[in-house]
């Protein structure tokens, strides 16, 4: 099977952040009510994969379950999608950071549509393979409070294997990033890390969901104990699911799991912020009011651009924290995981509300 590279500018500028996707995602983004989500296989708010058979059935029925409220919003939105493209696409459009992304996509109108919807926010794409076979879709159904459900229809022809990464892919870069969706392709993850120590780079990793921490759990903590993974976001869910909490789990007991394995630790609570360590500092910083939610889907993968941001420009723990709650609140007021112009706007109007930096890097001296 070939693979091909997309062909881009070699003299641009190199990326501060590398983001590790192995398969593109196009997200058929959409408001539904409940009953649709009663219908469909798996648990409701997390992510189960699901056959074409079944893709096609979910999306003959969402016409007939988007809420009728959001008038033009309702209706199924189509653009590049997944947590790490998410993710480095805030960065680059939000925050005019130089990115890049590794993975794959197939040759076909939605491989083209994703590769589109990436260069329109000035992610760097020579990374990027392309195989022959279709590109990866996924259903992002979300419910009256905001909340997503996720089902996504990969092909395993067109995935990046382990043995395909080198150490080019991370040359020159500071950051790279990737989740815990990344353990379905065997030894990717260490194989990817592993490159990107020898080249110096720092690891940021996302837990993902709860199903992927129940899947590879023992895979997840021999690469925590390894010590290799510098910053880790978990979500409420993911940090329970990663000490085996019970319903009267305390999020404080998931950071401070987290901590003994990496530099920085972060726990995202939703509406009631987050709660972030390094090294014997702990903070807790509130969520930024938005009023009605429309679409939570980005949520945490934004939070994560604006942390990240402020890491680069190495802002104070808590401040990091700030940038993170406002790119965050920015993406939750429009449909989809992607930061619209407009509020782009009212993010950095909130950052320079709060004596933050809103735009570019002021010293990105090595961390």
């Amino acid at each position: 099977m070939g693979v091909e590279h997309h062909a881009e500018n070699k003299d641009a500028e190199k990326p501060l952040v590398i983001g590790l996707q192995p398969i593109a995602l196009l997200d058929q983004v959409a408001k539904v009510d409940w009953s649709l989500l009663d219908s469909i296989p798996g648990e409701r708010g997390g992510s189960q994969r699901v056959t074409p058979k079944e893709l096609e059935r979910i999306l003959a029925e969402v016409n007939l379950h988007i809420l009728p409220q959001f008038g033009e919003t309702a209706a199924v939105r189509t653009l590049a999608g997944g947590s790490v493209a998410n993710m480095i696409r805030g960065l680059a459009g939000g925050f005019n950071i130089n990115v890049a992304i590794i993975g794959t996509q197939g040759d076909d109108e939605a491989g083209r549509m994703f590769s589109s919807s990436m260069k329109m926010s000035g992610v760097c794409l020579d990374r990027m393979r392309v195989k022959r076979g279709p590109t990866g879709q996924c259903v992002c159904l979300v419910d009256v409070e905001g909340n997503r459900t996720m089902r996504p229809c990969l092909s395993d022809a067109v995935r990046l294997q382990a043995s395909e990464l080198n150490q080019d892919d991370f040359h020159g870069a500071k950051w790279v990033v990737l989740n815990g969706y990344g353990f379905y392709g065997e030894d990717l993850v260490e194989t990817a890390v592993g490159l990107a120590k020898k080249e110096g780079l720092q690891v940021a990793m996302d837990l993902s969901s709860f199903e992927v921490i129940r899947n590879f759990r023992p895979q997840l903590m021999k690469l925590l104990a390894s010590k290799q993974i510098d910053l880790c976001f978990a979500n409420e869910d993911e940090a329970r699911e990663l000490i085996c909490g019970s319903a009267d789990f305390n999020p404080q007991d998931g950071l401070a799991f987290l901590a003994k394995y990496c530099s920085w630790a972060v726990v995202m609570l939703g509406s009631k912020g987050c709660i972030a360590s390094h090294k014997d500092e702990i903070v807790r910083v509130s969520a930024i009011e938005v009023g009605e939610a429309v679409d939570t889907t980005g949520a945490g993968d934004l939070f994560a651009s604006g942390f990240l941001y402020g890491m680069l420009n190495q802002l104070s723990l808590e401040d990091c924290c700030k940038v993170g709650c406002c790119a965050g609140a920015a993406v939750v007021r429009a449909l989809g995981g992607e930061i619209t112009k407009e509020n782009i706007r009212w993010m950095h109007k909130r950052l320079e509300l709060q004596n933050l930096p809103s735009k570019g890097i002021h010293n990105v001296s090595p961390i």
